[in-house]
């Protein structure tokens, strides 16, 4: 499935093959870990916006980390959907739930950003940094698997 889901994206001019060094790797996931950090800052200061919106923006970093572990890079104007889309068949049948909460994140991240009135509820927020944990969390070990001397932890 994986490589079937590649082929059609290559076709696509959606992703690209690249070699991404391990610290470019690393480096984005420090920067989800970051993200998550604020994304509950600001879950405790009643910012339920941001907070979601930082959650989706650690799920994104890491999904990308992901792709580059695997050697590829999304390339065109639809780079959040190729990484939602190819997080979720790289992890797999398990994580399908999760992935499935990240698109739907993706989806009401791009309402927030391009159209008034976007309406997010404290739950919502709530659940979006619960899911960014979790996702974030097994990317990292998917990328100690491929470097154990990562030290990078949350």
């Amino acid at each position: 499935m994986l490589d079937s889901l590649i082929s059609r994206l290559k076709k696509e001019g959606k992703l690209i093959e690249q070699k991404v060094g391990i610290v470019q790797i690393e480096d984005l996931l420090k920067e989800a870990i970051i993200d998550l950090d604020e994304s509950k800052k600001t879950l405790h200061a009643s910012a339920d916006r941001a907070t979601y919106l930082m959650a989706y923006m650690a799920m994104l970093k890491a999904g990308r980390a992901l792709l580059f572990l695997k050697g590829y890079r999304p390339s065109d104007g639809a780079q959040h959907k190729t990484v939602v889309e190819m997080t979720g068949v790289i992890l797999g049948d398990k994580y399908v739930n999760l992935v499935n909460h990240f698109e739907t994140m993706r989806r009401k991240r791009n309402e927030l950003t391009y159209e008034a009135g976007g309406l997010l509820s404290r739950s919502e927020a709530e659940s979006a940094l619960e899911d960014a944990k979790a996702l974030v969390k097994k990317i990292l070990e998917e990328a100690k698997s491929r470097n154990p001397q990562m030290e990078l932890d949350f």
